[in-house]
């Protein structure tokens, strides 16, 4: 069986003799750009994907990365070479996904006769030099789960629908009280199934959404507190929003804007460790002014000793 070569480091744009971190930079980015679920029915993408995952997987692995660089000065010219005998027929597995010719290319498998081990199969040396697989799972999948910040605050059960590759699966998740942006949730066996093995996890990374009224700073949130000037000058009792709801803040007297007042335990987590909430004074002016309004404010101008710039 000839094959051609393939060129692992021009698929990644990458040179030869590039640092492991560098080469999974640049898979990374090309994965990204290729990705089926962000090219839905794009048959070149799909194609892009497979083979700088067949690249990736090659170039991450030090001992393939060795016997791929042992082809020698032939690489440059693309020269056609001979298979080692026993590997015509080889099948084998990546990440859950079972090729026979339709996914790695002939080159792979030639170079590595099936053992492009993974988490999708692992192999172990068998008696005749070979390799036998001992378990097969399938994919794990990563999808993102948004959720509010009041949802993070109570946790709870949540449902979830996700799209799958063999469809729409709805599933329900309890999500901690608390939970960090970012934070992966594993549900076991809920990711792509794999024939005759076991299915592969489903991950769902926790991603805050945008809030009207909060600022999420690590544990910490932020609000801004509205004030008319005479309750700045005189103090108050406003009210403040909090994740579960108003509360009670008392303002003191002379009370600029940008001036913080911390609502201890009423941030982001749980328990001991929740974070607290900054409320912020900002002062907010009256725009139009009746005429009986703005002859006390033109008082208080002319009788206040107040220098707000000295």
């Amino acid at each position: 069986m000839a094959v051609s070569y393939k060129d692992y480091y021009k698929l990644l744009g990458v040179e030869r003799g590039a640092k492991a971190e560098d080469i999974s930079k640049a898979y990374k980015k090309l994965a990204r750009k290729y990705h089926p679920d962000l090219n839905p029915g794009d048959k070149q993408s799909e194609e892009k994907f497979k083979e700088v995952n067949e690249a990736y997987e090659v170039l991450k692995d030090p001992e393939k990365r060795r016997l791929y660089d042992q082809l020698g000065p032939d690489w440059q010219h693309g020269q056609q070479f001979q298979g080692a005998p026993g590997f015509e027929n080889m099948h084998f597995t990546f990440n859950g996904k079972s090729f026979d010719g339709s996914g790695f290319s002939d080159f792979f498998e030639t170079l590595f006769g099936g053992a492009g081990g993974g988490r999708g199969t692992q192999f172990g040396p068998d008696p005749f030099g070979g390799f036998s697989a001992r378990q097969r799972h399938g994919r794990d999948v990563e999808a993102e789960l948004p959720l509010s910040l009041e949802e993070v605050a109570r946790g709870g059960r949540r449902t979830v629908t996700l799209q799958m590759p063999q469809g729409p699966k709805t599933l329900e998740v309890t999500v901690p009280a608390g939970i960090r942006d970012g934070a992966k949730l594993r549900l076991a066996g809920q990711g792509d199934p794999v024939s005759g093995g076991t299915p592969g996890d489903l991950f769902l990374r926790v991603r805050y959404l945008p809030h009207h009224l909060f600022k999420v700073d690590g544990d910490s949130l932020q609000c801004d507190v509205w004030l008319a000037p005479w309750e700045a000058t005189l103090g108050a009792k406003v009210p403040v929003p909090t994740l579960e709801g108003q509360v009670e803040l008392t303002i003191p007297p002379g009370s600029s804007s940008g001036r913080k007042f911390r609502l201890r335990g009423k941030g982001m987590g749980s328990g001991v460790n929740r974070g607290d909430l900054l409320a912020r004074v900002m002062i907010k002016a009256p725009v139009q002014l009746s005429a009986p309004e703005r002859e006390l404010w033109q008082k208080l101008a002319d009788t206040s000793a107040f220098q707000a710039r000295a």
